[in-house]
């Protein structure tokens, strides 16, 4: 601690404005792995409770049961949810109109919703990692910039100029960078792994819409068929 090139040292006597980045970029940091940790354990509680669901789905067990199974819609969580939705519309329209395309129009837009909110809500906070991820580097050259210039007006008022004078303005433009790239890097890692895993996750939600959506339309087909005969 007492040696004045220790990092310690360097971040204890930096100057205001390098203090100042250093303390953005750790608090940026600090946040960074807390939407990185909650948004994980959000997305592999989905991906769970979406193989659970499809599993019961696909067992042929009967979709009034199964409706009467899920909790409320706002218990519910990506394909189930996008099944409650969509089968709450078909129970709704059926009695109203005869028309089955209108029947299923409805029912696919109630879905689509039900999909825009999985949407929102797997994606949530990303768009801080991404910020962090971007602006980080930024700051922290910021902050390089300015123990530079620390450097050179050391340069200028000293009598004589040794390595001892900028040393530690350098170094401590140096830590600003070195912790700008502390604090992108795992952003960067985890906004592309987060939401690559999100968007797998939307994709089997639309799968299942459109999987759902033939189904309906196969049972307003087979009561169609019934009543012409």
């Amino acid at each position: 601690m007492n040696d004045p090139m220790s990092i310690p040292h360097l971040i204890v006597n930096a100057s205001f404005i390098v203090q100042l980045v250093m303390l953005i970029l750790l608090v940026g940091s600090i946040i960074s792995w807390i939407v990185i940790f909650q948004r994980s354990f959000v997305i592999r509680r989905a991906r769970k409770a979406h193989q659970v669901f499809e599993e019961r789905f696909w067992s042929g067990v009967d979709l009034n049961e199964l409706y009467r199974e899920t909790p409320s819609e706002q218990e519910t969580v990506g394909a189930e949810h996008v099944f409650r939705a969509g089968f709450r519309e078909f129970n709704r329209l059926l009695p109203k109109t005869r028309s089955p395309q209108a029947i299923l129009d409805g029912v696919q837009r109630s879905m689509r919703v039900a999909w825009s909110r999985e949407e929102e809500r797997l994606n949530m906070h990303l768009v801080f990692l991404a910020t962090v991820a971007s602006a980080s580097p930024y700051i922290g050259l910021f902050g390089t910039v300015w123990g530079i210039m620390g450097s050179f007006q050391s340069l200028s008022l000293a009598q004589q100029a040794t390595l001892s004078t900028v040393a530690p303005w350098i170094a401590e433009a140096l830590i600003a960078t070195a912790m700008g790239l502390f604090a992108a890097i795992p952003a960067v890692i985890f906004y592309n792994r987060l939401s690559s895993e999100s968007n797998k996750l939307l994709g089997k939600y639309e799968d299942f819409a459109e999987e759902f959506h033939s189904i309906l339309h196969r049972n307003l087909q087979g009561r169609a068929d019934s009543d012409a005969a």
